[in-house]
């Protein structure tokens, strides 16, 4: 008898139109883990912000890979996917999953960048035309929802209420998963005495420097001693609060810096024994979870998607409008947390190994309901 043919992959083409650093991991875990479907990516760089999520339809318009069919679309938030169909058409029946890293109706209102509402129509206009809407965190998606339903009742007429349950209907919580290797299990205990203090955000005003700085200076005015790594990527121009931490805590720190290579990086997450945010703005926190899977005490404010891993007893109250306030209440919970044995939660259910068979369920999901329609 002749050999069995295999039947061939589902092909899928992933477009990513900002490839910041954690959509990029993110899509390359992705394809790297679905070995069930035959990949192709577009990327665009991440720069231009307004250009980039207005344009990039335009940008990719002579782009071959549009020229062909495709089983499948995914596409990230900052993707045009009305755009893309229309000025493709044979695009316009195949079935679309959008990926919402985060959105752009909940964005701090003071970053001036974020004031047009043009790239929420994006967001809306993508998320209506998608068969599933995945966002990374519930404070994604509901703030998303949330902000449609908050866009809706300043519209003049003509507004589709329906498609909010529409919307509801097709979003779903999957979040950016934490590679495996990073759970370890670690051999020396954690120092509490003199914890070893990690901050590992992007260097911008939105991940609140000003208010790590208050809070350090709080630790020191209570007499806690501490060791301190403030690391993540950096920019040409940067919060003066990086100074200020520089200039008057310099004698406590490890590591100063972004870290270029990865494994140094890691080596740091499991070295750690508090790995903190100040963040106004954080849509998952994946080096939250990532420093909390190599073994460290969290410590968070009460808002955002961190009530979502981080155990309540390394919350510490959120005060977004008084971030001294804030400051007093992040450290005295620090503080008790060195005083009590209390043991690091590691995210388990965020790992890869868990994620990996829920975004591949969800994949051949959609396809198996396009093709029954």
């Amino acid at each position: 008898m002749p050999d069995t043919i295999p039947a061939p992959k589902p092909r899928i083409l992933l477009l990513s139109a900002y490839d910041a650093d954690s959509h990029r991991r993110w899509r390359e875990q992705l394809v790297a883990s679905q070995s069930s479907f035959e990949w192709q990516t577009l990327t665009l760089p991440p720069r231009f912000f307004r250009w980039r999520i207005r344009g990039n339809a335009l940008t990719w318009l002579n782009e071959p890979l549009l020229q062909q069919r495709w089983d499948l679309l995914l596409v990230t938030s900052m993707v045009d996917l009305v755009s893309i169909r229309g000025l493709h058409p044979h695009l316009a029946s195949t079935p679309a999953v959008l990926y919402m890293h985060e959105n752009q109706f909940a964005y701090p209102e003071s970053q001036g960048q974020h004031a047009s509402v043009d790239p929420q129509m994006v967001n809306l206009y993508s998320a209506l035309a998608a068969d599933v809407v995945l966002f990374n965190s519930d404070w994604n998606r509901r703030s998303f929802l949330e902000g449609v339903a908050g866009l809706y009742r300043k519209l003049p007429d003509g507004v589709p209420l329906e498609t909010l349950d529409l919307l509801a209907d097709k979003a779903q919580v999957v979040p950016v998963p934490i590679e495996d290797r990073l759970y370890v299990d670690r051999t020396e205990p954690l120092n509490r005495t003199c914890p070893h203090l990690l901050w590992n955000h992007r260097w911008e005003y939105d991940k609140g420097p000003d208010r790590l700085l208050l809070l350090l200076d709080e630790l020191e005015s209570r007499g806690q001693d501490f060791q301190l790594s403030v690391v993540g990527q950096t920019f040409r121009q940067q919060p003066e609060a990086f100074d200020a931490i520089r200039q008057c805590h310099g004698h406590r720190l490890v590591h100063w810096g972004f870290l270029p290579q990865r494994s140094d990086y890691d080596q740091l997450l499991s070295q750690a024994d508090v790995v903190i945010s100040s963040a106004l703005h954080d849509f998952q926190g994946l080096s939250m979870l990532e420093a909390m899977a190599s073994g460290c005490l969290a410590l968070a404010p009460d808002r955002l998607a961190y009530p979502e891993y981080v155990p309540s007893s390394q919350l510490y109250p959120s005060v977004p409008d008084n971030a001294k306030a804030e400051a007093r209440g992040a450290a005295h919970q620090l503080v008790t947390l060195m005083s009590e044995s209390v043991d690091c939660r590691k995210p388990l259910e965020w790992g890869l190994g868990k994620l990996a068979a829920i975004y591949e369920n969800i994949l051949i999901t959609t396809l198996e309901k396009h093709r029954v329609c």
